[in-house]
């Protein structure tokens, strides 16, 4: 590395550094708790308070005595932050960092997909509105999704919008009919069962985890497959040595960063979300100077989408589920 280039790197890096400093200074000013979801970028994740997956974030940000939520996530889980937490602020600090998925279903999509199935109760993954939860029954995360169906007195279910993590449900409750919303992750689906297979013959002595928002017959040739914090918490008690993560790179960096023992990588090309990467250390510290990010619901929606949220908490509770990591000691 040339001079000139060292000295840009360090120059870099001591930018960072102070800016970081300036966010904790900022966040305690405020009172604010700073959530990062893990498929952020891993600068944003060490500034932040806890990382995890969303559920989890704002699980915790309800306990804290916080006035100002900032959630480095999308925008779904923002909404979900407000909804457990509406007399708190909550912040998205780049407003345009939406779900793929999430958009993939409105109010009128989900009215016209419930006629098809009367009197059938809707199962709505987290990863939506909160005026699509609003016009569902309970909701589930890929966590506890299986939990909440089978906690479901009738046999017919509507689930939407993620058709992966539908047919995972399906597979594992086969004695109810799953109705599928034709919704999807583009970062997860991106991932092919060729690919896979092709790391199987290439890496035979490496364990294949999946996230259940991949395509099923992702999946389905996958040594473990289950959440976000499921994941991690499997590779965390794992003996093994060699993992595949068939998954987002912000969950693989943030592995390899905390398991560096352990031989980490995924698939080709890299399952990257790009809502997940609009978060900076620079947009994270406006967003808490100006709070002009702010995340509204309209409270007839709040309401009823949190009694969705709090039947789903309650199914979790009942069967006391691991919710992943949460103090952030990333860098400590």
């Amino acid at each position: 590395m040339s001079n000139l280039m060292a000295r840009s790197v360090v120059d870099r890096t001591s930018e960072k550094l102070e800016l970081f400093g300036k966010i904790k200074e900022l966040a305690a000013k405020k009172n604010a708790v700073i959530l990062t979801h893990i498929y952020q970028r891993l600068e944003v994740q060490r500034v932040a308070d806890f990382v995890g997956d969303s559920l989890m974030l704002s699980k915790m940000a309800q306990t804290t005595n916080a006035d100002l939520i900032v959630f480095c996530g999308v925008h779904f889980m923002a909404e979900t932050a407000k909804l457990l937490s509406p007399e708190k602020k909550v912040l998205l600090p780049d407003i345009q960092s939406g779900c793929p998925m999430a958009d993939m279903i409105n109010v009128d999509d989900l009215k016209n997909f419930k006629a098809k199935y009367p009197g059938a109760p809707v199962v709505c993954y987290v990863n939506s509105s909160a005026a699509v939860k609003a016009e569902s029954d309970i909701c589930c995360t890929s966590t506890n999704a299986i939990d909440v169906v089978r906690s479901l007195e009738s046999k017919d279910i509507i689930f939407v919008p993620d058709k992966g993590l539908g047919e995972w449900v399906q597979y594992n409750v086969p004695e109810k009919k799953i109705n599928i919303y034709d919704g999807f992750c583009p970062t997860h689906w991106q991932i092919t069962a060729s690919e896979v297979d092709k790391q199987r013959i290439d890496n035979p002595d490496a364990c294949i985890v999946a996230h259940p928002e991949c395509d099923p017959e992702v999946w389905k040739r996958a040594d473990f497959v289950g959440s976000t914090s499921a994941i991690y918490k499997f590779i965390e008690e794992s003996v093994g040595k060699r993992f595949i993560i068939l998954s987002e790179q912000g969950l693989v960096a943030r592995i390899q960063a905390d398991f560096p023992e352990k031989d980490i990588f995924t698939v080709f090309p890299l399952p990257l979300c790009p809502n997940m990467k609009y978060h900076s250390l620079e947009n994270l510290y406006d967003a808490i100077d100006q709070e002009f990010t702010e995340i509204t619901i309209p409270t007839d929606i709040l309401v009823k989408a949190k009694a969705t949220i709090d039947r789903m908490i309650e199914v979790s509770d009942r069967k006391k589920l691991w919710t992943g990591p949460v103090a952030n000691a990333y860098f400590s």
